[in-house]
């Protein structure tokens, strides 16, 4: 059955070993998710979550990013998850249409944390729960794109294999966790179809259900090992026809986790392509936003249909509309978290200049979804001059990926008005090492702060 052979991959993840450029981009992975979690951890739903629960955290030994108040380890990863997922800047699996980091590093993160594990076996478990919810992911893309969000359903799968590889479950054990994370696994794209909080709760529910079932499992807690592949199954529910010995060729050897696509933009993944296209063509012909007359842009029909929103009134609803993020990085040259400020979004001219902004499904674009996240942009300028240019790829993907020093650079616009320089510094210096790191509970949080202190000599 296909979870018993993904579960052997599981139980062999702890003593499994990496490769430099697996380990290396693990810990960028872990780096790009401090990155988005320190921020959303700040804000609704994650301070809301905390506050629904918070009778319940007495005892627990995980922590909440950024405050490091404790919680229980179930907690931790739904919080932590849903703050990672907020902001819109966490990191891709493409060829998935996933984000992996915010479901697998929280059930990680907080199991180690609960057991006072050492960095060496959460890097571990970080690789298996990419490894194993990618593969997943991958397999049902893009049928199960249609109705379900990825990060909620497929997500569950992978935050099950990180906190049963943190657990040291066995084979028999993993299967168990893999097979109930698979009956539990929900999202639906109409939550981020308008504007709501249930998007990030997607991300939090997946992390929290690997806990769980990873829990219950080390307990004797049983499933149905044929979930994926069963007649009334997983992939029969929600998917179709389904390839997985293609999904399990060469589990264990190749590792998905080095093609992770880290954002360089604060919006729906689906309109980087084209923000791009447009920034790089204004840059190459030195077109001034004032001399703009028009704006083609042409792109795969998904991400058109998921970013139709051409009036957007909320922070929530501009990240996924292509017109307003386009204008917004045309406008002031990138799109991060001051492109989304109520100031900007009542900004007059980046109304007009939305205005001015045409869609429409380009054929090869189209084509290449989901493996290729192509745009063509064409700008007319009020003199009659027409210039096009086309994003096959997008920044930050990872045949365009952003450099060490460039995520290093997005680490710290984004921690250090949350946490300030000294201790951001700190934890991204600890991040880069953080396989060497005896207890993870030694983080530069709260009461963790002291501790880090000691270590980081």
């Amino acid at each position: 059955m296909i979870v018993n052979r993904f579960a052997e991959f599981v139980a062999s993840a702890p003593t499994m070993r990496l490769a430099p450029a697996v380990a290396h981009a693990a810990r960028r992975c872990v780096i790009d998710w401090f990155a988005c979690a320190i921020p959303g951890g700040v804000v609704a739903p994650a301070t809301l979550l905390a506050e629904a629960l918070v009778a319940e955290s007495v005892g627990g030994r995980a922590m909440l990013v950024p405050s490091g108040r404790k919680q229980s380890v179930r907690n931790a990863a739904l919080i932590n998850g849903a703050a990672s997922h907020t902001l819109e800047f966490d990191d891709i699996y493409r060829d998935a249409v996933f984000h992996p980091g915010v479901v697998v590093i929280p059930p990680a993160l907080a199991a180690a944390q609960g057991a006072q594990a050492n960095g060496e076996r959460f890097l571990r478990a970080v690789v298996a729960g990419y490894e194993v919810a990618n593969r997943i992911g991958a397999a049902v893309t893009p049928a199960h794109y249609e109705y379900w969000h990825t990060t909620g359903t497929v997500g569950t799968f992978g935050a099950a294999a990180a906190a049963a590889s943190v657990f040291g479950l066995d084979a028999d054990q993993a299967a168990d966790a893999l097979a109930n994370a698979g009956t539990f696994a929900a999202g639906l794209q109409q939550a981020f179809r308008s504007d709501s909080m249930s998007k990030p709760l997607h991300a939090g529910r997946a992390a929290e259900t690997g806990v769980l079932v990873a829990k219950a499992a080390a307990k004797g807690v049983t499933g149905a090992h044929d979930i994926l592949e069963g007649a009334r199954g997983f992939a029969a529910a929600m998917v179709g026809e389904v390839d997985w010995e293609a999904a399990l060729r060469d589990l264990g050897v190749d590792f998905s986790i080095v093609r992770t696509t880290q954002k360089n933009h604060s919006a729906c993944g689906h309109s980087h392509a084209a923000i791009d296209g447009a920034l790089e063509l204004v840059q190459r012909h030195g077109i001034e936003t004032g001399d703009i007359a028009a704006v083609r842009v042409g792109t795969y029909a998904k991400g058109l249909e998921v970013t139709a929103n051409r009036d957007p009134k909320t922070a929530f609803e501009a990240k996924f509309s292509l017109t307003y993020c386009v204008a917004a990085g045309l406008l002031t040259g990138r799109v991060r978290l001051d492109a989304f400020t109520p100031e900007r979004l009542r900004d007059a001219g980046l109304r007009a200049l939305m205005n001015r902004i045409e869609t429409y499904v380009d054929a090869e674009a189209d084509a290449r979804f989901p493996h290729g996240r192509g745009a063509v942009v064409e700008i007319e300028t009020v003199d009659g001059k027409r210039v096009q240019g086309e994003a096959l790829t997008r920044k930050g993907d990872p045949d365009n990926p952003l450099s060490d020093a460039e995520i290093e650079d997005k680490y710290r616009e984004l921690v250090t008005p949350v946490i300030g320089a000294e201790r951001a510094e700190s934890l991204l210096a600890l991040l880069w090492r953080i396989d060497g790191l005896e207890d993870v509970s030694a983080l530069p949080f709260g009461e963790a702060q002291t501790k880090l202190a000691a270590t980081a000599q």
